[in-house]
């Protein structure tokens, strides 16, 4: 058996297993080496935060018949999609895969601050007081199941060999950890780094209270979409240990709880 096909023979303890180890791998920097002093409890934010993703996690597990990689295994069967109607050579396909699935990722994202009922959804990921690891598992189950069903309909558009969404998926859940990390890189390594991929201090501007900044910054993997498509800021105007992380409109504490979170949308 292949690596591939034993990755995608194992895929939910493949996912659980590194969203796990890099959970645990974040906190420890977090603790070791923070970017900015963390004001508010983590025993709060934590507990909630990582309710939110379970109760995503189930909500996705019910949802769904098929999430994104026996979908795109489907899809392969049935012929659907770009790469199942033209000839390329395997390789070639799976990097041209994960590329354009990184690409809808970025619109989509865009698409999310652009329209105010999607807003709406998209904003809880927003006003979380702090940023640190459990800020990018912060997403109302209402973005998580709409977001499935864009990338559902993205991998069946595409034709996405099933390896190829697999490795997408555990990058996108890893670089989301890794990017929303409270860790302190050095500066030299993280200048290296953003011409690439999206660091913490690259994202952590989109986290910004100023509307500017926060429209700015939306790539999740890959930096080059911001640089590509006029969206690119290199630092907030305060700079990262002065700059206010949140929205305006959600600074109290309570806004933290679960309970508060499910409902935002509706107030």
């Amino acid at each position: 058996m292949t690596l591939g096909a034993t990755l995608l023979a194992h895929e939910p303890a493949v996912r659980l297993t590194l969203f796990i180890a890099l959970l645990l791998l974040m906190a420890l920097w977090e603790s070791v080496a923070p970017r900015r002093p963390q004001r508010i409890a983590r025993l709060l934010r934590w507990s909630n935060n990582l309710a939110l993703a379970v109760l995503n996690t189930l909500l996705l597990r019910l949802g769904f018949p098929l999430l994104a990689v026996p979908f795109a295994s489907l899809a392969q069967q049935r012929g659907w999609g770009l790469f199942n109607l033209i000839d390329l050579p395997p390789w070639l396909a799976g990097i041209a895969a994960l590329l354009l699935l990184d690409l809808a990722i970025y619109l989509q994202h865009r698409l999310f601050h652009a329209v105010p009922l999607l807003w709406r959804l998209h904003r809880l990921h927003h006003a979380d007081l702090e940023f640190d690891v459990t800020t990018g598992l912060r997403f109302h189950p209402g973005e998580i199941l709409l977001s499935m069903a864009i990338k559902l309909a993205v991998v069946a558009l595409l034709g996405a060999p099933a390896i190829a969404v697999l490795l997408f998926e555990l990058l996108l859940n890893g670089t989301a950890l890794f990017n929303h990390g409270n860790v302190r890189l050095p500066e030299r390594l993280d200048r290296w780094l953003r011409r690439l991929l999206v660091t913490p201090d690259m994202h952590r501007v989109h986290h910004s209270i100023d509307p500017d900044e926060t429209d700015s910054n939306f790539g999740f993997n890959l930096s080059c979409w911001d640089r590509l498509f006029g969206t690119w800021r290199a630092q907030p105007g305060l700079g990262h240990e002065r700059m206010v992380i949140g929205l305006e409109r959600f600074r109290a504490p309570r806004e933290l709880w679960l309970d508060r979170m499910l409902l935002q949308p509706l107030r």
